[in-house]
């Protein structure tokens, strides 16, 4: 009952979410909570965190406990110097510690790897769920794209309809010819299919964006329109940021940068922990035990007695200096410094990807605003054209053909600046994101 009770809140929750469009924001912090690579990556951290805490609890004495019983059976030697069949039993309790005092450094520099490996994995978390950010941002602008195409495309198809009605009715009255109407039909099917085709796109666009957010299905799930004023604002505002400017901001605080960098200090503390090898290693021990022997034929003392008069305790100080290793010690320090030259590189090559990644993002956000202004007039122009032909058509100066031509260049102008202006806006976001801002629109 309370299965099915729970199961029915969920089904409500999610019919509640599907029924609400959804924001960017949000389809952003709900992918960051259920995506399985997310979680994958936090679970990466949280086994780093357990490893930090064995580092540092190594620095804790040991403790351990043990007993042991023995029968020994058959002829031995005894007292008498004569041998004899013989059983003998035997108890002992042992309970000890261990302290290391000096390790040669290791303990210390084996936390501070740990320390850095925390926060290596912490910023690999922060990497994943940027990438979960910025794959959803650009789901949800190709589902604003096609948002808009699909809207465009019905809007033609109503035009188209009104226009074949307006010719039959001409036709009916002998002002025009059947062909034209045949032609306005197989214009009015074409604008139908393409509706179609945008509405395949726009649902396989929401199906991608409902796959990222882990979401079981993606019916009744949409997306919210951005504020036509925040657009505008977006729109209007020219890329006057450099990348060398971006870069700048971004090597200092983007999470795959710090993961190698916090790596490569922990290269140093590899190297301190191969050359403690070098150094002697003092360790502290302490315990106590007892035993209780019993042999057949011979009277024992009782248990509780025996364990009290065989009762010891000792403490000992052990010191390990070593002289020669086979050169293990050497060649795991030229180990370590081969690892440490190797996540330099790493280093490096991070920041050129980085760097490059910047580069290319603002190379796109350029071509997309002269793209965008381009496109803009180009909008403008054939609108302006296609208002001239239809005119000329009302007034039978220009046929059928080249109305319907004129009007596919608007349209195709029309796509156009449609996808040039979420270009455009994507990358404009994009650069922001890479200088720290959040991925918001």
């Amino acid at each position: 009952m309370r299965k099915s009770f729970i199961l029915t809140l969920l089904i409500a929750s999610l019919t509640a979410n599907a029924q609400q469009p959804w924001t960017l924001k949000q389809c952003i912090d709900y992918a960051l909570e259920h995506n399985i690579s997310i979680k994958q990556q936090d679970l990466s951290q949280k086994q780093q965190e357990i490893q930090l805490s064995t580092a540092r609890n190594s620095r804790l004495p040991s403790l351990s406990a043990g007993a042991s019983q023995n029968f020994s059976f058959g002829r031995g030697l005894t007292a008498d110097n004569t041998y004899t069949n013989t059983n003998t039993s035997s108890t002992s309790f042992s309970l000890g510690t261990d302290v290391p005092i000096f390790t040669g450094f290791q303990i210390p520099n084996n936390i501070k790897l740990e320390q850095l490996n925390l926060k290596a994995a912490t910023a690999d978390l922060e990497t994943a769920k940027n990438n979960i950010r910025v794959n959803v941002a650009q789901a949800y602008v190709e589902i604003l794209y096609d948002m808009e195409i699909s809207e465009a495309a019905h809007r033609q198809v109503s035009i188209d309809s009104m226009q074949v009605e307006r010719l039959t009715q001409l036709m009916e009255n002998g002002k025009v010819s059947g062909v034209e109407v045949s032609q306005q039909k197989s214009t009015m099917a074409q604008s139908a299919l393409s509706a179609t085709q945008a509405d395949n796109n726009l649902n396989m666009a929401l199906l991608t964006l409902s796959q990222l957010l882990e979401l079981p299905t993606p019916e009744g799930f949409s997306i919210a329109r951005p504020d036509e004023q925040m657009l505008s604002e977006s729109l209007s505002a020219e890329l006057v940021t450099t990348p060398d400017e971006i870069y700048a901001l971004a090597v200092q605080t983007r999470p795959e940068i710090e993961a190698e960098q916090y790596r490569f200090e922990g290269t140093e503390r590899s190297i301190k922990i191969a050359q403690s090898g070098y150094y002697p290693q003092l360790s502290f021990s302490a315990g106590m035990g007892s035993n209780y022997y019993r042999t057949s034929g011979f009277k024992a003392k009782s248990f509780s007695k025996q364990l009290d008069n065989n009762f010891s305790q000792y403490i000992g100080l052990s010191l390990n200096i070593p002289i020669f290793n086979r050169f293990s010690t050497r060649n795991q320090v030229r180990s370590a410094k081969l690892n440490r030259l190797n996540q330099q590189y790493k280093l490096d090559n991070a920041k050129k990807t980085l760097y490059k990644e910047i580069q290319q993002a603002y190379s796109n956000g350029i071509n997309a605003f002269k793209k965008y202004e381009s496109s803009k007039v180009a909008e403008a122009s054939a609108k302006d054209a296609f208002s001239l032909v239809t005119a000329k058509y009302e007034n039978g100066k220009a046929n059928i053909t080249e109305f319907n031509e004129s009007r596919n260049n608007w349209l195709s102008s029309v796509s156009n600046l449609i996808r040039a202006r979420y270009e455009y806006l994507y990358a404009c976001k994009l650069l922001a994101f890479y200088k720290g801002e959040d991925l918001n629109f």
